[in-house]
């Protein structure tokens, strides 16, 4: 009986957390999907032909525009590369993508905080500076080349088609008169369940592992494994700590906040909880899919440079913020047992759930169900492909 009860006390608590953000996710996805709608691929590609400053500037902003999947994104700036973006600007496309994407910081503003929020939109662009500096300063060319003839084989990974699909849209008119028209319905609704499909997986996973470190480990080991005795090396070892607990999670993007939550109610430092979050770049399937596209010997420079970057990120963060007094006090993120009352989430929840209804309801009706099944699709096959809204029934 013990053993049910552990599982219904983890079950519960992942159930309450999936209560708590779900509008939050439901907007997030929706709002990705308009953006996404308004991004052509074909522009990236043209403007990431070097590692410049500017160049670096426009590959962030662009990756805020696209996917939050880790999977895809990573497809992506493999597909990126390809066509002849420059390389650390491809990697530059990936971070922001899968980092510094709007609904990431709403689920971390539920979850743990605002300051979480602004620490992951502070700390992005820091982690993309340290990259840049390492690359051009350890990055051979030589091992570029043998990355780009690796890439060039076009071995599959995870997400394939989801990254070669171009669901952006075509034609004349604002920003406002195109997402508005029947095609801008269309391809919002496409995208919106292509993100849930890609998501999914990690949401549930990280939702579930939180549920069940919060149910099953004690708060002692939380304290002696994040230091919590000693301010000073609690704050030096989080950075260090918190990506290596990511990398054998195995999950990645949005999946990452709930653990965030667990391990900052457990002790881990500030700097911890950004470094950990940007780790979702570097879990063990990704590494094996870098080692798949570029070869061992980028995937360990990407895992060696990435790793550095985000324990960087993390300690000028919490400098940052410790001097301007922004770090929380107080450990409560949410980790709750479920208690659903007619409250303001109840009633986002009830009407986000009536969007996401919509959403489906348009993309089943326009041959949602054909993308969804093209989204792990063969990268030779699908790279290029755009899918015209206007075309579907």
């Amino acid at each position: 009986m013990w053993v049910v009860d552990a599982l219904g006390h983890a079950l519960a608590i992942a159930a309450s957390m999936t209560w708590e953000i779900l509008w939050a996710l439901i907007l997030g996805f929706a709002l990705s999907g308009a953006v996404q709608a308004l991004v052509r691929k074909s522009t990236i590609v043209r403007l990431l032909g070097d590692d410049s400053p500017g160049t670096l500037a426009v590959a962030a902003g662009l990756g805020i525009a696209s996917s939050s999947c880790s999977y895809a994104a990573v497809a992506l700036s493999r597909s990126l590369l390809r066509k002849g973006a420059n390389f650390t600007a491809a990697m530059t496309f990936e971070i922001a993508s899968t980092n510094l994407v709007v609904e990431l910081g709403i689920i971390l503003a539920l979850l743990l905080g605002w300051q979480f929020t602004l620490a992951e939109f502070i700390g992005g662009p820091l982690m993309i500076v340290a990259i840049a500096v390492m690359f051009r300063l350890f990055l051979r060319q030589r091992l570029v080349a043998d990355a780009r003839r690796q890439a060039d084989r076009g071995l599959a990974g995870s997400m394939e088609g989801h990254a070669a699909m171009d669901m952006s849209l075509t034609g004349e008119g604002s920003f406002w008169t195109r997402l508005s028209s029947p095609q801008g319905f269309t391809a919002i609704s496409h995208l919106f369940i292509m993100e849930w499909a890609a998501l999914l997986r990690d949401i549930v996973g990280g939702l579930l592992i939180a549920g069940a470190l919060a149910a099953w480990v004690p708060d002692s080991f939380w304290r002696h494994l994040f230091f919590t005795s000693d301010p000073v090396a609690a704050q030096v070892l989080g950075p260090l700590i918190g990506p290596l607990i990511a990398v054998v999670s195995f999950v990645c993007s949005i999946g990452n906040v709930p653990l965030a939550a667990v391990m900052w109610n457990g002790g881990i430092s500030f700097g911890g909880v950004v470094s950990f979050m940007f780790a979702d770049l570097i879990i063990l399937p990704i590494l094996l899919i870098y080692r798949k596209y570029y070869g061992l010997g980028m995937a360990a420079f990407i895992f060696v440079t990435f790793y550095a970057a985000m324990v960087i990120a993390g300690y000028l963060v919490e400098l940052v913020f410790g001097a301007a007094g922004l770090v929380p006090t107080v450990r409560d993120a949410l980790v709750l047992e479920p208690q659903i009352s007619l409250n303001y989430t109840t009633v986002l929840n009830i009407a986000f759930l009536a969007l996401a209804a919509v959403l489906v309801w348009r993309a089943m009706r326009t041959g949602g169900m054909g993308m969804l099944r093209m989204m792990g699709g063969e990268p030779g096959g699908m790279s290029g492909m755009h899918h015209d809204p206007g075309h579907v029934g």
